[in-house]
This record gives structure tokens, C-alpha cells and sequence, in this order.
């Protein structure tokens, strides 16, 4: 078995890593459950859906969290939370 060379390895970058997932894994949640408000069964008018959009914060939140560790470097975590987030949140502004 081929051992993988030092650059091809995932960097230890917890720290950066973290705060990448616990911010912009915060705000992205917000998006994505934003667009399922709008957009989502019954749209931004449904009495229902007010609770469930609020409990779909966290699960959204804590994946987005665990996987920001599975990024090589933490500015690598960075960059591809923050792009998620401008787009995430283009979508929304635009089509609401």
C-alpha cells in the first residue's frame, strides 16, 4: 500500500477549520433554511412550517461542521463556505 505524499494529506488546521464551520456553517444553515421557507411545501406563508424551519437549523448546521474537518487546509474550509454562502444567499434575495 502507497503511502500518501505530505501535500496529498489533510492538514491539521483544526482551528481555522472550526471557526470556518461553526460561522459560515451558522450563516449557511440560515440560507438553506431561508430558501426552504420561501420556497419550500406551503411557501413563506405556511403556519406550520414556522417550528420545523427553526428545528432544521441545527442538523443543517452541525453537518455543515463536521464535515468543514474533511477540507485539506482551513482556508481551503474558508473559501468554499464563503462561496456557498454568497451563492446561497444570491439565490435568495433573487427569487424571493
Amino acid at each position: 500500500m502507497a503511502r500518501l505524499a505530505e501535500q496529498d494529506k489533510l492538514q491539521p488546521d483544526w482551528w481555522t477549520k472550526s471557526l470556518a464551520g461553526l460561522i459560515l456553517g451558522f450563516t449557511l444553515a440560515l440560507g438553506l433554511v431561508g430558501l426552504f421557507a420561501w420556497f419550500g411545501p406551503g411557501g413563506i406563508d405556511a403556519d406550520t412550517k414556522v417550528q420545523f424551519n427553526m428545528w432544521l437549523i441545527t442538523p443543517i448546521w452541525l453537518l455543515v461542521l463536521s464535515f468543514s474537518f474533511m477540507f485539506k487546509t482551513g482556508l481551503r474550509a474558508i473559501g468554499y463556505l464563503g462561496l456557498f454562502n454568497v451563492l446561497t444567499y444570491i439565490v435568495l434575495y433573487t427569487f424571493r
